[in-house]
């Protein structure tokens, strides 16, 4: 099975409750603009492993492709303190300007 999302998809159908399977599935989703079906499976990873901060990154990602401003700034904060409790710098950084960006863009 070459096509990823088939074989994610099909790895969510076996394991739905595994958070590995569903942020998998979000990320194919993600990389093909499907933000709506995406967000859903971060949602579910996120909340699964509150300290995964990726999955907290790439959610507010969907929310702000698909013009959930307020949505996206609360994932970004999350994942920013994330980061910093992690120590990761360039996570860190990439949150601080999208926050950044958030704040100076008026809302639509």
């Amino acid at each position: 099975m070459n096509d990823p999302l088939a074989r994610h998809r099909k790895l969510v159908e076996q394991f739905p409750d595994n958070e590995l399977a569903r942020f998998s599935l979000g990320k194919a989703l993600f990389d093909q603009n499907q933000f709506t079906e995406a967000k859903g499976h971060f949602e579910l990873a996120a909340s699964r492993k509150p300290e995964w901060m990726m999955a907290h990154i790439l959610l507010g990602k969907c929310e702000l492709a698909l013009s959930n401003r307020s949505a996206a700034r609360v994932a970004f904060e999350h994942a920013r303190r994330l980061a910093i409790e992690q120590n990761h710098e360039g996570p860190l950084t990439e949150m601080n300007q999208a926050l950044a960006e958030l704040a100076q863009t008026p809302a639509e």
